[in-house]
């Protein structure tokens, strides 16, 4: 569902996790990215699904782990966790159906880790219009 929602993003990386050493030469685990922790900034949900976000504004990094702030007009404030899946690190410019060219603004895809289920119904009664 495509929005025009202002966002706060904070990169919050993720937790250390102690392994008991029998658990610790076979576990293996995604590390978030950790370059990029504590930095805040604004951005804009541009498409929002149930699942997860495209947010246009800086390029976070792959397997950043992020926290999101942002409203959603007839539910309110939403708090959702989640991570950088994919990233366009400029604008782009490509040819819709009809052939005219429509630019896509640098920014990342999110995959929600953590959001409300109330949120997330609230996103698919949207989405359904």
């Amino acid at each position: 569902m495509l929005i025009n929602s202002p966002a706060i993003v904070e990169s919050i990386g993720q937790a250390a996790m102690a392994l008991h050493p029998n658990l610790s030469t076979v576990f293996r685990r995604v590390q978030a990215d950790a370059d990029t922790v504590g930095q805040r900034f604004p951005a804009m949900i541009r498409d929002l699904s149930t699942n997860g976000a495209f947010v246009a504004g800086h390029a976070m990094p792959l397997l950043a782990r992020v926290a999101l702030r942002f409203e959603l007009h007839s539910f309110g404030p939403i708090d959702a966790i989640g991570w950088v899946l994919w990233q366009r690190t400029s604008d782009c410019q490509v040819p819709d159906a009809a052939g005219a060219m429509v630019t896509l603004p640098k920014g990342f895809g999110v995959l929600f880790e953590s959001i409300s289920l109330e949120a997330r119904r609230a996103i698919a009664a949207l989405a359904v219009r």
